[in-house]
């Protein structure tokens, strides 16, 4: 997802996602939001981009091999793209579904794995977009619109 109307991106950050790391799991989002808080962004749209990157970054941490999370903020959008290495997603639809979670035994007690997570990164979006290929990993591509002071 390039940035909305080829506009320059302010600021890009790239975080790598420790596979199994709940210690640093959501680091990466909370120094998103700081960040945003410096720039002056809005308290809805801050909220709404540390949702989505913690949620992506915890689905990084939980299900997957590891992966990056990169951002580029513009004058009027932050766009996230979360990448993992496998194993990839078989079914989308069903994944979408709040509630539906592959997540063991073993991370639910930890808290994690309710099934909210992609759900909840659609509903912080104003663009999203999901692909994976089983075997290789998934892709996040999340958009969400801001102007100064929202």
């Amino acid at each position: 997802m390039a940035a909305a109307g080829n506009k320059q991106a302010l600021m890009s950050i790239t975080y790598d996602i420790v596979a199994g790391d709940f210690v640093r799991g959501g680091e990466a989002a909370g120094k998103l939001k700081r960040v945003l808080q410096q720039l002056g962004l809005g308290a809805n749209v801050i909220r709404r981009t540390a949702i989505a990157t913690y949620e992506a970054e915890m689905n990084v941490v939980i299900h997957s091999y590891g992966g990056q999370l990169s951002v580029d903020i513009t004058s009027e959008t932050i766009e996230i793209i979360c990448s993992d290495c496998g194993p990839g997603i078989p079914d989308i639809d069903q994944a979408l579904q709040e509630g539906y979670s592959t997540a063991s035994d073993d991370v639910r007690e930890m808290g994690f794995g309710a099934g909210m997570g992609l759900p909840n990164i659609r509903r912080s979006a104003d663009e999203f977009s999901i692909t994976s290929t089983v075997g290789e990993g998934t892709q996040l591509q999340i958009r969400i619109l801001h102007k100064a002071g929202e």
